[in-house]
């Protein structure tokens, strides 16, 4: 199993030595998902962070009606759990599929609160990552309240290509908040 790829990741948040990137990734588990499978489900306690070596997930949740709402996709190189349920152990209200045949790196819960035990930059590691990730949240609730439908699918096709390719419409207006039919309008007047 190669960590390559997530040692890359982890060096561009902090720069560790190869001793300490050895003791962080031996901590991860690889683990191939099949397109369509699933990696959590709502009402599950999410049990692990992972990373994307390969594919493409997408991150929901049902709502009462039945509609899903995607909150984000992740892709090669991206990170994905269900924070709320990771760290507080309770059950998810998200759920996470495989868009394609992909593979995974996972820590547990327990495995990292013991790596923030016996290397203790691996905490300062994950703050950094999750700061950047907050504001990853704020840029897209900001974009949410202050953009039109139009001007947010166009931000998500041109700011991620690679995964834009990989999605149906109805993924994609899943994540922009609007119903499929008026995703299909917006690509028309474009034409």
């Amino acid at each position: 199993m190669s960590y390559d790829l997530l040692e890359q990741n982890i060096n561009k948040n902090l720069n560790l030595s190869k001793a300490e990137l050895n003791t962080i990734c031996k901590n991860f588990k690889e683990k191939s998902f099949r397109k369509k499978e699933f990696l959590l489900t709502q009402g599950s306690i999410c049990k692990f962070e992972g990373f994307v070596v390969e594919g493409c997930f997408r991150v929901f949740t049902l709502d009462k009606k039945g509609n899903e709402n995607t909150l984000y996709f992740a892709a090669k190189d991206w990170w994905l759990m269900d924070i709320d349920s990771f760290m507080n152990r309770t059950t998810s209200d998200l759920s996470i599929e495989a868009l394609e045949d992909s593979r995974l790196l996972l820590i547990s819960r327990q495995d990292k609160m013991a790596l923030y035990e016996s290397l203790p930059i691996t905490e300062k590691l994950f703050r950094i990552m999750f700061q950047k990730g907050l504001v990853s949240w704020q840029r897209r609730l900001v974009r949410n309240h202050c953009f039109t439908a139009k001007e947010r699918y166009f931000h998500f096709i041109q700011s991620y290509p690679d995964i834009a390719s990989k999605l149906t419409d109805k993924q994609i207006a899943g994540y922009l908040g609007i119903r499929h039919e008026f995703l299909s309008k917006i690509k028309k007047s474009e034409k």
